[in-house]
């Protein structure tokens, strides 16, 4: 048989490779000379660089750059298999965990170290771009990460801003200066992994719907939103195009506002970014069963989440779809209509939810093999 295992992550509780690993032990106990194919998966979102760095057989590389706050902090991002495509995720260098709870104010954080890890991978060679944007700490419209990238930016007597860029110092630019951008970074081909439609302002916009996440009070929400609304004009009319309604501005504090003015972005579901870059569809082709799973499988894992990318991908082929969760709920008929064949729950007697992720990894290679053998015991019937 050929089975393709493609998990998420079990978040905290198993890396996606992690999973694969587990899952690859159940299914060898049954069918020791299986053809398996380990294609460890993610929705753009945490786990993507190290689920792309997996299944491509690319490389991990560790930069030293500034965190939200301009304290030095070592960010990892991943080169692909094929040498020339970089995988970011911002969260590495510009993610709320990187600031103590007591110093969260989104006036006060930058994108810089996300610029930084940009530049660090083109200065390798790589010249296309995967980068995820979720759990940012930032609302600084992607200024952070331009200015790390060359670009400059001066206030209304001329003088250039010094300071590294956040949402704060918006309400100080003028004029913006793209001419120092790095030569051939906005000839590079970028690609954004991101799920949130947000526009970058008004009552759906990232100040009012995110930044209170992120340490922001009311009053702070109705001073970024009045950066952002002057900062955006100055940012438009220097580009020559308008973002500010396109579906994901405002993910991310702006940066993906920022990262389709600055670098002409294009931003995508992140499973569809994920399944593009590994190949998915050419390496299940032939396939007997594809085994995946994720922490929890609810109703909502048919809008844009890992499973449901797999399962349409699965559907095209005609091949059956097996999905094991940490937690499975009871209504998710809607998961069937997609594409998944059936699901399985690794919990296997009753257990709270620190037992089920302390021993996540056993009780997964368990329910692979018990998977396996219910299934070549129909063929065998």
């Amino acid at each position: 048989m050929k089975i393709i295992i493609a998990p998420d992550s079990f978040k905290g509780s198993l890396t996606a490779r992690e999973a694969c690993i587990a899952m690859e032990k159940g299914v060898r106990r049954v069918l020791p000379t299986a053809e398996i194919i380990n294609l460890p998966m993610a929705d753009g979102g945490e786990g993507t660089v190290d689920a792309l760095v997996s299944s491509t057989k690319g490389q991990l590389i560790q930069q030293c750059v500034n965190d939200p706050l301009g304290n030095p902090v070592n960010a990892t991002y991943g080169v692909l298999g094929d040498g020339v495509t970089a995988v970011i995720e911002m969260a590495a260098a510009s993610g709320l965990p990187l600031v103590p709870p007591e110093k969260r104010n989104p006036l006060n954080t930058t994108t810089y170290g996300t610029g930084e890890l940009i530049r660090a991978a083109f200065n390798q060679g790589c010249r296309k771009f995967i980068i995820g944007i979720g759990g940012s700490a930032t609302n600084d419209c992607g200024t952070g990460m331009a200015q790390a990238l060359g670009v400059q930016f001066f206030d209304n007597s001329g003088r250039r801003i010094e300071q590294q860029m956040t949402g704060g110092w918006l309400a100080r630019v003028d004029k913006i200066d793209l001419s120092g951008l790095i030569p051939g970074i906005r000839e590079s081909d970028f690609i954004v992994a991101c799920d949130v439609d947000n526009p970058l302002l008004g009552p759906r916009g990232c100040a009012a719907v995110y930044s209170p996440q992120k340490g922001a009070t009311p009053e702070i929400v109705a001073q970024l939103e009045q950066n952002m609304t002057g900062f955006i004009e100055i940012l438009e009319r220097t580009v020559g195009f308008s973002v500010r309604n396109s579906a994901g501005a405002g993910a991310a504090g702006g940066l993906g506002a920022g990262l389709m003015a600055f670098l002409k972005a294009k931003l995508t579901s992140g499973i569809k970014i994920v399944l593009t870059a590994s190949h998915f569809a050419e390496k299940i082709h032939g396939a007997d069963l594809i085994l995946t799973g994720e922490g929890k499988i609810d109703f909502q894992t048919a809008f844009g989440k890992t499973l449901s990318g797999i399962a349409a991908e699965a559907k095209k082929q005609a091949l059956p779809v097996i999905a094991i969760g940490g937690s499975v709920d009871l209504n998710i008929e809607n998961l069937h209509e997609i594409g998944i064949t059936s699901f399985f729950s690794i919990c296997n007697q009753p257990m709270d939810l620190s037992m089920a992720m302390r021993e996540g990894g056993k009780l997964l290679e368990v329910t692979s093999e018990r998977v396996l053998r219910a299934i070549l015991s129909l063929q065998t019937a």
